[in-house]
């Protein structure tokens, strides 16, 4: 089978980014599943009820998060009605939402998504090492195929991340930094990996927002409201090609488009 995986999907641009190329991408690679990570979706900072709406219109199976999922208040209240919008897992008992799914595709393959947080440079939330291994252990009595959103700021630790789990899930896919890395590779032990996927969103910006916002940041130290960027949007994403008997990947594949 093959899994699409969508890079954070960044205000309108990247909305209107993925609307437009998605059916394209997704009859010519001839994908059966669409994941995204989507927590910067609306105006840049958070979800909403009616973006997420929007969003799986446009033909995205499930949705992954980070640590913006809570930017928009009015979400928290309502992340636990919709199961396919994932919440890092590692969050401390009793927080609203999931932190995982398993997924039936069209061509009934069983398909279980983790969305888990790293801690460096991040908030401090549980160790997505041993609690993603437990939740993954658990996943793989129901499933062989399992994808994984590491969403993280250190190269390191999710190279680590990749290394440690390599052989026990199908892909490990690194979200948050907004910058695809050219380090996509097949694990020794058949995992699918990539540091970070990049960015679906403002092709013209510094990570998706006003450029000119983030210059004068960094020059004065200063606290600005941050907008995101407008103009020409770059959709950023990998292919995935995984056996669906043994849930090992054979391909990993890199794609940056821009549009218009």
């Amino acid at each position: 089978m093959k899994v699409l995986f969508i890079g954070d999907i960044v205000g309108k641009v990247g909305r209107l980014t993925t609307k437009a190329l998605l059916p394209t991408i997704v009859e010519r690679y001839k994908i059966d599943l669409v994941i995204a990570n989507g927590e910067n979706a609306a105006g840049g900072f958070g979800l909403t009820d009616k973006i997420v709406s929007e969003i799986f219109n446009y033909g995205i199976h499930i949705l992954t998060t980070g640590n913006h999922v809570w930017d928009k208040k009015e979400f928290i209240s309502q992340i636990s009605k919709e199961d396919r919008v994932l919440r890092p897992f590692n969050y401390p008992p009793g927080v609203p939402g999931f932190g995982s799914i398993i997924y039936t595709t069209p061509h009934n393959n069983k398909v279980a998504v983790v969305n888990l947080m790293g801690r460096v440079f991040m908030s401090n939330v549980d160790c997505p090492f041993r609690v993603g291994r437990e939740e993954i252990e658990r996943l793989s009595t129901m499933t062989k195929i399992i994808i994984v959103d590491f969403h993280a700021e250190a190269t390191s630790e999710k190279i680590a991340f990749g290394y440690f789990i390599d052989g026990k899930v199908s892909a490990v896919i690194g979200t948050h930094t907004h910058v695809q890395t050219a380090d996509e590779k097949i694990l020794a032990g058949g995992t699918a990996y990539i540091t970070d996927v990049g960015m679906t969103g403002p092709y013209h910006s510094i990570i998706g927002i006003e450029k000119e916002q983030i210059i004068q940041r960094f020059l004065t130290h200063i606290p600005v409201r941050f907008e995101t960027a407008k103009g020409e949007g770059i959709f950023s994403a990998v292919v995935v090609e995984i056996d669906d008997k043994t849930g090992k990947s054979t391909a990993i594949q890199r794609l940056q488009i821009t549009y218009p």
